[in-house]
């Protein structure tokens, strides 16, 4: 048998430091290779929804020409557009409205958790 060479604690406790760091620098780099792919992927996916709101928004337009032209049929032209003008604000008006109520009941400070951190500094 080989004799065993004795080691001094700081030695292993050196080595085992080593390792972890070792071992935690390993997880970073697959965590950050993993986290580009998926950033990659969600690129991707983010181009093609992209492409798809353009193509949707373009729909919305022809299908609104549409509704001005039916109405043309009905009224003079300008009455048609003049309606689906306003029937389109009053839409946005309301949806603008709807969102900045809902953007007014959000709150960013973390309450919750200032009030843990405040709980726990002061005992």
């Amino acid at each position: 048998m080989a004799a065993l060479r004795e080691r001094s604690l700081a030695d292993v406790l050196h080595d085992i430091v080593a390792n972890i760091q070792d071992i935690v620098r390993s997880e970073l780099r697959l965590a950050s290779v993993e986290i580009r792919q998926e950033l990659a992927k969600a690129a991707s996916a983010g181009k093609v929804a992209a492409a798809g709101g353009v193509l949707a928004l373009f729909a919305f337009a022809l299908l609104l020409l549409a509704a001005v032209y039916a109405l043309a049929l009905v009224m003079p032209p300008w009455l048609a557009a003049l309606t689906v003008g306003i029937v389109l604000a009053i839409a946005g008006s309301i949806l603008i409205s709807a969102g900045s109520k809902r953007l007014k009941l959000i709150h960013l400070k973390p309450e919750k958790t200032v009030a843990s951190i405040r709980e726990t500094l002061h005992g």
